[in-house]
């Protein structure tokens, strides 16, 4: 395993879900964490102490609202304050919802847009700076499938992580003077908080129990008929991150069970 002893990694939404996959994975790794969440402080506290139990050199715990761009921009400088300058980014913070187009309430298209495309450029935007002047960094967006296809009822979405497949595209080509990388990295199907809402909405639709919703919601997006997982995600980020990764920048890399492949 890459050591990160030496490096800070930012990850938003690092405190759930694929987001703290990717933070114990990097914590395990002897990194400086900051993590982002909508937590309460104490609970924040509760696992940067727990990271810390697995190995993370520092963990500092940051509740900015990513739905608010200065707030996003405030998090990268509080970071870099108390860390230096940020090696890692990765922008994993997501929100969805899922109905159709006619009926999407304005408000939920909006947060989807704000916290899954316009918070990731604003972290971007305030990270670079410091990273151009060391002439390194890594930024990992967590993108999706639906970065790349479409599915019904999910416009907010699929155009949020279109839209973030094109800035990390963008970002590569206008660093790619120095050692600055930006790759995106797009999961199927993963049993996070998030997926099991929708697993929960497709059970109350199809009378199935929880264990046999999950598969029957899935089956005909991934040919393997299995979920994703958690640490398969945090393992492609541990490799995109890894300075022996710097020839990999601008593309995406999916972990989907073959959906795209279809």
């Amino acid at each position: 395993m890459t050591d990160f002893s030496s490096q800070t990694i930012l990850i938003t939404g690092g405190t759930s879900g694929l987001g703290l996959a990717m933070s114990e994975a990097f914590a395990a790794a002897g990194a400086h964490l900051v993590i982002g969440g909508m937590l309460a402080p104490a609970e924040g506290a509760e696992i940067s102490a727990s990271l810390m139990e697995k190995g993370a050199a520092s963990c500092l715990f940051d509740d900015a609202d990513l739905r608010d761009g200065e707030a996003a921009r405030g998090l990268v400088k509080r970071a870099e304050a108390r860390t230096g300058a940020i090696d890692v980014l990765v922008n994993n913070a997501g929100i969805q919802h899922v109905e159709k187009v006619e009926t999407l309430p304005p408000e939920k298209w909006q947060a989807i847009l704000d916290v899954n495309l316009t918070a990731p450029f604003h972290l971007i935007a305030a990270c670079l700076p410091a990273m151009r002047k060391a002439g390194y960094g890594r930024i990992i967006n967590i993108a999706s499938a639906h970065g790349l296809v479409a599915s019904i009822h999910k416009s907010a979405y699929v155009a949020a992580k279109h839209g973030l497949v094109g800035l990390t595209k963008t970002i590569a080509l206008e660093a790619a003077d120095s050692d600055i990388t930006c790759n995106a990295i797009c999961p199927g199907f993963v049993m996070t908080p998030l997926v099991a809402e929708q697993v929960r909405a497709h059970q109350e639709k199809t009378g199935l129990d929880f264990d046999a919703a999950g598969p029957d919601l899935i089956k005909d997006k991934h040919p393997t008929g299995r979920f994703v997982t958690p640490r398969q995600i945090a393992d492609m980020a541990l490799f995109l991150a890894a300075k022996n990764a710097g020839g990999i920048t601008g593309t995406t890399m999916s972990v989907d069970g073959g959906w795209t492949a279809q």
